[in-house]
């Protein structure tokens, strides 16, 4: 009889939900573990290959804990702001609001017949005002500490999307990461969170993490931590200074030029008037470059004199001041000091614009390259000649802070996290501008700043929310006149930053999130998601999460103990996407094998951090796999009801079927336990494929007692991967309380682990010709005999000269013959 899945999931599925199998006691502390995925976006794609990858493997290991005691809280929620629902909404008229709860409600359908232990009752949406509010409320909280501020600053502009990027939004070629659009520059007046306050804990707390050490090493480089000295040049001829940071203030004596940002504000006061046509043409030039296309190192150095001269602080020479686009403004202090000996660089745009080079660090003998980057005895450096470059960094900037000029610094490349977007389907800041208040921030006891529904969604490049007057227009806070609202949104990441705490209590009105809880529950014991999110999602929630902590209401400074990444699904070896026409979609699949065959295959395809290619060959293998389990169980129904099977067996009661079902069990449930718990979910499918065949093979001869301790925990393995497999067979076998009701896991018995006989390889003359089956730790004569004994090892020994004889216990035997 096959399984019949479409009967068997239906009423597991309905068991589940009826009887809230799935309803964490989050009072229950005692094997507390906190699973989590990363939430959904409900796009109207609904549920696809990639989403069943992340979910269902994470769920399988959250039930294989479940079934070892754990009390598992596993919730799920939609990050349901964003630009995707606003773009359908432009292109077809839907309002993203009904769009995305339309979606919502398909979306649930789907994760319900996957078969995922989720707590419903802990279900959320971001795009509702009883948890955006709490996005408003943060805001605020960031506002007071100094932490949330304002400033016009040049951003990344996507041209398509209509509304500007945060830098870990544009990829590495310039583009926007959601469209493709090649980003540009713009000056505009938006909301930033100052990240920057952390950067140096941020760093600190990736020590502390159980993080694949690929995305620890992508959050370091992002936070990108310089150490050097900040040293103050004097400009010639002006009452005017010039601050620099350089992470090699040794080689100041090789200064022999400064570049300024195009974006200064020292390049219009110490222009020359004979410069500033010049100036102000390649200060328009940069203007719609971005950041990425200025610090390219292939791309051709440009820059202008700008006619005015530094005071070198060591030496006292004069040197040219210039612009040039590979200076950043948002980067350091928009300014560095040249050079071009010891930075390739400076010698480039050196060697281009005939400017000095003076080297301040002696290269090796056989150097014959520009600049030289590397340690040596500085020379042509006054008093640091003859130090190599760390003792010479410790005297000059012991020298700068007794002169008063320089002193040690740390810098970072971490900019603090822009925030504004120029579109409607997101959280509204709560600020209002008063033309006699200034900047307002909405009091705590008027939120949420609730999104309206009548908006015009057309893009051009500023909010659709400034359309909407009735929105726009309100009243000061502080003096009651007439004041207007800010009208952009906040950034999607906003609402991702701390949702995992809102969960443990999604209805909670006291607060933006039950504290009690808060404390109990997090770290988030388990977190897995895309690698992709490394510098976006997975920093700024670790900032939150800080944050949240320094103002008291979390104790924990992490958000996420441990996190893994899953890999990526292929299509004949192509990344799936609706252009290439090589999506798999899983409803079909479900249909015709069940989600647990589907769930599976995906599991065995390949290492879960890797992913594998899609194959529909590959999942009839795994539903051959079910039907000859459930068979296996279904010839012994009721088993359970008729016998009792014992913790244990002695090994040496057992006949030799009986023994080798023994062993092979407790084989298989050792190697699950330590592969599901490392998400090696391929290799402990494999292992029951084995279990199952030598079962298949022996059971027959076995006595009742020990076809059940085997089908017990054949059953309880399978389990986890396939959840209405595992409640149906258990079942089946006679048990009538569910599984996951009721949660069984058995122990491993280490007797049955240590085998009574090794296979020991023969060799001759270095090939293999016999492997044996001998008892463990046997005497060489005995293995000796053995050998000879093997006809394959006699033809290839008969009739030569035995030269050499060598046993390796319990692993080889060789024959060098000649």
């Amino acid at each position: 009889m096959r399984y019949p899945f479409e009967i068997a999931e239906s009423k597991w599925q309905k068991y589940w939900e009826d009887n809230k199998v799935y309803k964490t006691d989050l009072t229950d502390l005692e094997k507390a573990l906190y699973c989590l995925v990363m939430f959904i976006y409900p796009s109207g794609a609904k549920l696809h290959c990639g989403h069943w990858y992340n979910y269902g493997p994470t769920d399988s290991w959250a039930r294989f804990k479940k079934l070892q005691g754990f009390n598992v809280f596993e919730p799920m929620g939609y990050d349901a702001f964003g630009l995707p629902a606003e773009n359908y909404a432009v292109k077809t008229g839907i309002h993203p609001q009904d769009s995305t709860l339309k979606n919502i409600e398909d979306i649930r359908i789907q994760l319900k017949r996957m078969g995922c232990m989720y707590d419903w009752d802990a279900e959320l949406m971001t795009c509702v005002p009883e948890y955006y509010k709490w996005n408003q409320w943060l805001f605020l909280q960031l506002y007071k500490k100094g932490l949330a501020y304002r400033k016009n600053a040049p951003v990344n502009w996507c041209p398509s999307c209509q509304t500007v990027l945060a830098n870990e939004q544009v990829q590495g070629d310039g583009s926007c990461e959601r469209c493709g659009t090649m980003v540009i520059q713009k000056n505009l007046t938006q909301w930033f969170f100052k990240i920057t306050e952390y950067a140096e804990e941020l760093l600190d707390g990736l020590k502390t993490i159980d993080w694949p050490e690929k995305t620890k090493l992508m959050q370091e480089n992002w936070i990108g931590k310089s150490t050097g000295a900040e040293v103050t040049f004097k400009v010639d001829s002006y009452d005017e200074d010039i601050l620099i940071f350089t992470t090699r203030p040794d080689t100041l004596f090789g200064a022999t030029y400064m570049v300024l940002a195009p974006e200064h504000p020292l390049v219009d006061i110490i222009t020359t008037e004979s410069k500033r046509p010049e100036i102000e043409k390649y200060k328009q030039s940069v203007q719609s470059m971005t950041e990425i296309d200025r610090t390219s190192t292939v791309k051709e150095k440009t820059g202008v004199f700008t006619g005015s001269y530094a005071i070198n602080p060591v030496n006292d020479e004069k040197i040219p001041i210039w612009i040039a686009d590979y200076v950043l403004m948002t980067y350091g202090t928009g300014a560095i000091m040249a050079v071009p000996g010891q930075d390739e660089r400076d010698w480039e745009f050196a060697e281009k614009f005939d400017l000095p080079i003076i080297r301040t660090v002696q290269v090796p003998d056989g150097f014959y390259g520009k600049a030289f980057t590397g340690d040596g005895p500085a020379i042509n450096s006054s008093f640091l000649d003859g130090l190599y470059v760390a003792d010479a960094k410790t005297k000059i900037i012991k020298w700068l802070e007794e002169k008063g000029i320089g002193k040690a610094k740390i810098n970072y490349r971490l900019r603090d996290w822009l925030i504004s977007r120029q579109r409607y389907w997101g959280t509204p800041i709560p600020v209002v501008y008063c033309d006699k208040c200034g900047e307002v921030p909405v009091p705590e006891d008027q939120l949420p700043v609730e999104l309206p529904y009548d908006v015009d969604f057309k893009p051009d490049g500023a909010s659709p929310l400034a359309r909407n007057e009735s929105f726009v227009n309100t009243t000061c806070p502080t003096c009651g006149g007439p004041a207007k609202r800010d009208v952009d949104t906040m950034d999607t990441f906003v609402d991702s930053s701390w949702y995992y705490l809102r969960y443990l209590n999604p209805n909670y009105s006291d607060g933006v999130f039950d504290a009690k809880l808060g404390n109990d529950w997090t770290p988030v014991d388990m977190y897995v998601g895309g690698a992709e999110h490394a510098t976006m999602h997975l920093l700024y929630a670790r900032f939150v999460h800080k944050f949240i902590r320094d103002i008291g209401l979390v104790k924990s400074d992490e958000p996420f103990r441990k996190l893994i990444h899953q890999g990526t699904i292929t299509n004949n070896g192509a990344k799936m996407s609706k252009s290439k026409g090589n999506v798999v979609n899983p409803d079909e699949f479900i249909k015709d094998y069940g989600s647990d065959v589907f769930r599976m295959y995906l599991m065995f395809m390949g290492p879960y951090e890797l992913g594998g290619d899609w194959s529909d060959k590959g999942i009839v293998g795994v539903d051959r796999f079910v039907q000859r389990l459930y068979s296996l169980v279904e010839s012994h129904k009721d088993l359970a009801s008729a016998v009792k099977a014992p913790e244990s067996f002695n090994i040496n009661e057992l006949n030799d079927a009986e023994k080798n079902i023994y062993r092979k069990v407790n084989q298989t449930l050792s190697k699950f336990e330590v592969e599901i718990d490392n998400f090696r979910f391929n290799t402990a499918v494999a292992a029951l494929m084995e279990l199952v065949n030598e079962l298949n093979k022996d059971i027959k001869e076995a006595k009742q007692e020990v076809k059940l301790f085997a089908l017990e925990r054949m059953v309880v393995m399978i389990a986890p991967l396939a959840p209405h497999l595992g409640e149906e067979c258990w079942n089946i076998l006679g048990h009538d309380k569910s599984l996951f009701h009721n949660p069984v896991w058995f122990k491993v018995d280490q007797n049955a682990l240590v085998a009574d006989t090794v296979t020991i390889v023969v060799q001759v003359s270095g090939k293999v010709r016999a492997r044996l089956e001998m008892p463990v730790d046997s005497a060489e004569e005995d293995v000796r005999k053995a050998a000879y004994e093997n006809e394959n090892v006699r033809q290839h020994t008969d009739g030569k000269t035995i030269v050499k004889e060598i046993y390796v216990e319990n692993r080889i035997y060789n024959i060098v013959a000649k």
